[in-house]
């Protein structure tokens, strides 16, 4: 993907310029949906696509383990469950570019550190601004915390709705895909692993 860089200085509102081989790319596939890209109402349209996409993949330019990074161990010898759930997010399917949007639970049973609760959910936005799939996804959010945080377990369970299944193909509306992916005592021990899967409203 190109890289946009700086502003653009024949522009007053200072939005970054798009390649003139990106913009073209998005007029062929305008031309080749059935529309005119050079109407008036799709002058502008090629660069409003192409900035939008740079926002929605995002996470390729980022690393999400650095907000991994700040750790707390002073937690007054707490060692119990820690759970953010409820967690929006959007991300895009990698064989249709369509929206994927939905919410996550991120659990882990921590050892002798903690991270600040918004650090979940960053990570979480790193890897979901990129093109996914919610398999890999789950999985990307739980090896992450797993490696960096070195807790007891983690448990991460994603409920999100297809735009590519919900807007065309089957066109099914009203469905929704859940995954999971569990490390640690959560997934050898059956007491917590019903136990956190319960709190998360599973």
């Amino acid at each position: 993907m190109s890289s946009l860089v700086g502003p653009d200085e024949d522009d007053p509102r200072g939005k970054p310029p798009v390649p003139e081989h990106v913009q073209d790319a998005i007029r062929t596939l305008i031309e080749w949906a059935g529309d005119d890209p050079t109407r008036e109402g799709l002058l502008d349209t090629p660069a409003r696509v192409a900035r939008a996409w740079k926002e929605y993949c995002l996470g390729y330019g980022e690393d999400p383990s650095v907000h991994l990074s700040r750790i707390f161990e002073e937690v007054g010898g707490y060692d119990e469950l820690v759970l953010l759930r409820d967690i929006p997010f959007q991300s895009h399917c990698e064989h249709h570019m369509a929206p994927i949007i939905g919410k996550a639970a991120i659990a882990y049973m921590p050892t002798d550190r903690v991270v600040g609760i918004s650090k979940l959910a960053r990570v979480l936005h790193g890897f979901a601004r990129r093109l996914q799939v919610q398999e890999r996804l789950t999985a990307e959010v739980a090896k992450c915390i797993w490696d960096h945080l070195k807790p007891q377990g983690v448990a991460v369970v994603i409920e999100a709705a297809h735009s590519c299944m919900t807007a065309r193909g089957v066109r099914t509306p009203g469905v929704s895909m859940v995954t999971s992916k569990l490390y640690g005592c959560f997934l050898d021990d059956e007491r917590s692993r019903e136990e956190v899967l319960k709190l998360m409203g599973y």
